[in-house]
């Protein structure tokens, strides 16, 4: 997978006006996305934010308050707008920008959009309240929400003619997608208990005395929480570390953006870690300034250098 190149021809006013919707959108809402894309040259920096609001506003009917029956309803309705951009059938002029600039991005690099249909099963998944009795179950939904996602990146991105095992690229998007969607669950489990929403494998949780959930500030009665916590961070750990194996194959500004991303995330793992009852307590996260710092180490190349010397041990 090659990365595709924009050549230096004018982008008309009406795609350029849906692009700065998407980047507002973005710089808006997306608490740690924005750090990492914000090292991308212009036009993929464009392209990911038009994936971002378009995945945002999948996200947002998924969470919303409406009933579960508008919500399908509207996600069918947002499927079928994909469609229509899958089907080159969106004009410059549409009325919807973020239809407008995704369709423009995919019209220059090779997007493989029906990554976002995976992810508009996902979200009906939780829609639908589904709950995940093993690791294997809730796999399928994090392909689908965060997976997904990282495949799209990856056709935006594309990869370093040459680089070694790049067939493998898209599998480890995936993974890191994966990663990611993890730490994300461990972060959030209080806030989606008092939704309803499981995503812990009901194995997990009989495993270590938490199939009581998490209503309040403090674990169940008797439960092994901060065990529970430790066993899904070995495993997203274990996740990261596979997916990293994607930073080689990255050209610099693509892998500062990946390796600033996850790095994000990884640091919230640590934070996690060490204390495993903030999550029950308010939502766990990292201030501006340790979110620059990781955005500046990933454009050093301090990790691509890193998993490289570690990769190629590896094969010694």
């Amino acid at each position: 997978m090659i990365r595709a190149v924009e050549a230096s021809q004018a982008v008309s006013a009406p795609v350029l006006a849906a692009y700065r919707y998407c980047e507002t959108v973005t710089g808006q809402q997306a608490r740690n996305f924005a750090y990492g894309i914000r090292l991308l040259p212009t036009p993929e920096r464009r392209a990911m934010s038009a994936l971002y609001a378009f995945s945002r506003r999948v996200d947002d009917i998924g969470d919303g308050e409406l009933p579960g029956a508008v919500k399908v309803e509207r996600l069918e309705d947002t499927r079928a707008l994909l469609g229509r951009v899958q089907a080159g059938a969106v004009e410059e002029d549409d009325t919807d920008p973020v239809a407008v600039a995704l369709a423009h991005a995919a019209g220059v690099f090779p997007i493989p959009l029906g990554g976002l249909d995976e992810l508009i099963d996902g979200v009906q998944m939780d829609v639908r309240g589904a709950t995940y009795e093993t690791w294997d179950d809730l796999k399928v939904y994090c392909r689908c929400v965060a997976g997904a996602i990282g495949r799209l990146s990856l056709g935006i991105f594309g990869t370093e003619p040459g680089a070694r095992g790049v067939e493998r690229a898209p599998e480890y998007a995936d993974t890191l997608g994966l990663a990611l969607q993890l730490t994300n669950i461990l972060r959030d489990v209080r806030e989606d208990a008092e939704g309803g929403r499981t995503y812990l494998p009901a194995d997990d949780l009989a495993k270590f005395g938490c199939s009581a959930g998490f209503a309040g500030p403090t674990p169940p009665e008797g439960s092994d929480f901060a065990g529970l916590v430790h066993f899904e961070v070995r495993r997203a750990r274990a996740l990261f570390a596979e997916g990293y194996r994607l930073l080689p194959m990255l050209d610099r500004r693509s892998g500062a953006c990946v390796a600033a991303m996850a790095g994000i995330y990884r640091r919230l793992l640590d934070r996690i870690e060490r204390d495993p009852e903030a999550v029950l307590r308010g939502r766990v996260s990292l201030p501006g300034r340790e979110k620059a710092y990781v955005a500046v180490r990933g454009l050093s190349g301090f990790d691509t250098r890193h998993v490289s010397r570690r990769t190629l041990r590896g094969r010694a």
